[in-house]
């Protein structure tokens, strides 16, 4: 848990906009607390509960009462990227020299500060609302609407959730309007950054109370970093230098689950069956036959040439590829969309043993042929806006890796991958 904490702590995603032209600004410098008192600037303007508060007897102002370290105080003020104005602005909320209005409107029920809320965000809330939610869940089956009523719900006290609800129905703006896309990523940006420095602070306290909002809010973390695009020279599971970003962030998720896993699956949270989901259905029966012969032959290379003893972590992996395709195809025959597929794509690398992904990450060639067909599923998934483009980044990261004597093994995967761009 505290590896996770450290991270995310020093958590720099690097190019930030898909197409890697609006780097942010370095996270560590964003973070850095001027130690004003009673609060740093950044914690006041990012509404963040500031470590360094202090409130001294002298003080005239009656010291507001105690909040538990679940519901922090936050408020939202004038947004920098306001672009909305008003002829007859309302007297005390005009923003002198600027042509913004903010709203004055408090959203914490134990806050008793006055703060404003932009009109920017209350555009990327409403947005998240009626639209962005709906790209995190399958509509038909979603009994408990987590997404859509208790997220929401969940960021009003918690106020990690609320801005990285906020970043990601920012990114979905901004894939929706190119245009603008620019702007959308920086908001984004801002609210990923204060969305990990609040999940931060209560860390070190994960409880049977919090832990699903804990949990919630590592996911999303995640998400944000898949609906941001692939960046060059990183590729989820291993790096062209250093450690990969996005395996990081799964470790933190998995040390999050190993300590609390049956309070988090649980309420709202816990698992439901699906009746829906049966068998694969004929008419993809044939292009499943066609991956499970090719991971077959796959099987036969590893155990003629892999020496040493890597050579049983290959077997594990290379042996736990069909059961996961066969999972997406029934997944598949039943209709659902890509998000759902998430699970059972991501929970392949998530159950890989720790030193079969040691071997990822130092760029060994079998493990990265393994993985070269695992990416096919990545395809199946790109269909929804936070996946696109991450299966042919996956590949061409693995071929770049590989020498070519190993190229040849990859051609299936890349044969896959392109007949689906």
């Amino acid at each position: 848990m505290w590896t996770f904490l450290r991270s995310l702590l020093c958590f720099r995603p690097r190019g930030y906009d898909l197409l890697d032209q609006y780097p942010p600004p370095n996270l560590t410098d964003r973070l850095q607390c001027d130690e004003k008192r009673p609060s740093c600037t950044n914690c006041v303007n990012h509404s963040i509960e500031c470590d360094f508060s202090v409130f001294t007897p002298t003080s005239p102002s009656p010291s507001p009462p105690a909040a538990s370290s679940t519901r922090q105080r936050y408020r939202f003020r004038q947004s920098k990227y306001q672009t909305l104005t008003s002829s007859e602005p309302s007297e005390g909320n005009q923003n002198p020299g600027g042509s913004s209005v903010a709203v004055q409107c408090n959203l914490s029920a134990n806050s008793s500060a006055a703060g404003g809320i932009s009109f920017a965000d209350l555009e990327l809330f409403h947005h998240y609302l009626i639209s962005t939610y709906r790209t995190l869940r399958d509509d038909a089956f979603d009994p408990c609407s987590v997404w859509s009523i208790h997220v929401p719900q969940w960021g009003i006290s918690f106020p990690s959730i609320l801005h990285l609800m906020l970043a990601l129905s920012a990114l979905h703006l901004g894939h929706q309007k190119p245009d603008l896309r620019h702007q959308y990523v920086m908001q984004a940006n801002d609210h990923f950054t204060f969305g990990v420095r609040s999940v931060t602070t209560v860390l070190s306290q994960l409880n049977s109370e919090n832990c699903q909002m804990i949990y919630m809010s590592a996911v999303m973390i995640c998400l944000v970093y898949f609906g941001n695009g692939p960046r060059p020279g990183e590729y989820l599971v291993f790096s062209s230098q250093g450690k990969a970003e996005w395996l990081v962030l799964m470790r933190g998720v998995r040390s999050i689950l190993a300590s609390n896993h049956d309070e988090i699956f649980s309420g709202i949270l816990e698992p439901q069956p699906d009746d829906s989901i049966q068998s694969v259905c004929p008419d993809l029966e044939g292009e499943l036959r066609q991956h499970r012969e090719r991971i077959d032959e796959l099987k036969t290379l590893i155990e003629m040439q892999a020496v040493g003893s890597e050579k049983g972590l290959y077997l594990g992996a290379v042996g736990s590829l069909p059961g996961t395709f066969e999972e997406v195809y029934k997944m598949r025959s039943a209709g659902k969309v890509a998000i759902s597929f998430l699970p059972m794509v991501i929970g392949w690398i998530y159950r890989l043993p720790e030193p079969f992904i040691v071997l990822l990450e130092e760029k060994d060639p079998f493990a990265l042929v393994i993985l070269a067909h695992w990416s096919i599923l990545l395809t199946y998934m790109k269909s929804s806006w936070l996946f696109i483009g991450w299966d042919e980044h996956v590949i061409k990261g693995i071929r770049a890796s590989l020498k070519s004597e190993f190229h040849d093994w990859i051609s299936w995967p890349e044969t896959a991958i392109s007949m689906r761009t």
